[in-house]
């Protein structure tokens, strides 16, 4: 995988329109298509894609921190939209889009700095018009759950 580094990385919306959300999804995880610049600077990466479930891996560094030291919940409300939306995403059909209406988090207890998590975000349901999926933050070696959410995505055909 590798991360767009200026907008031209990006597809057009027509590259966009012309497949699924699945498999455009698909296309970052084999590579074709570049992950997102916000990426980087969160520490995280899409783990894998199935038809209604994406799971992002990540660890939270000194850099993610709030002024009081531990993990800012924003690093939790980025990685929950992540992948909720991307579980709505692999959903969504060839010449529409989506994006997020609202989403709510959680947060159950600190994740340590310097533990791997996974983001797994899961569909409840698509349509045509809107998405619901929840998700979770749990640690990759010690299963604790330390942060939940759901998300409304709206699904918009634009061809």
């Amino acid at each position: 995988m590798f991360t767009a580094k200026s907008p031209n990385d990006i597809p057009s919306q027509e590259q966009l329109l012309s497949m699924s959300g699945l498999e455009f999804m698909q296309g970052i995880m084999a590579g074709t298509i570049p992950r997102p610049p916000i990426s980087d600077g969160l520490n995280y990466t899409l783990h894998s894609v199935e038809d209604g479930s994406v799971v992002f891996r990540g660890i939270p560094e000194f850099e993610h921190c709030n002024p009081m030291g531990s993990v800012h919940g924003g690093w939790y409300g980025t990685l929950l939209d992540s992948c909720m939306a991307c579980a709505v995403m692999t959903k969504v059909p060839r010449g529409s889009v989506y994006t997020t209406l609202e989403y709510k988090i959680n947060i159950n207890r600190p994740i340590p700095l310097g533990t791997e998590i996974e983001a797994i975000g899961k569909i409840q349901h698509a349509g045509r018009s809107t998405g619901i999926a929840n998700g979770e933050i749990r640690g990759v070696e010690d299963g604790r759950l330390y942060a939940t959410g759901s998300t409304t995505c709206i699904i918009m055909k634009l061809k």
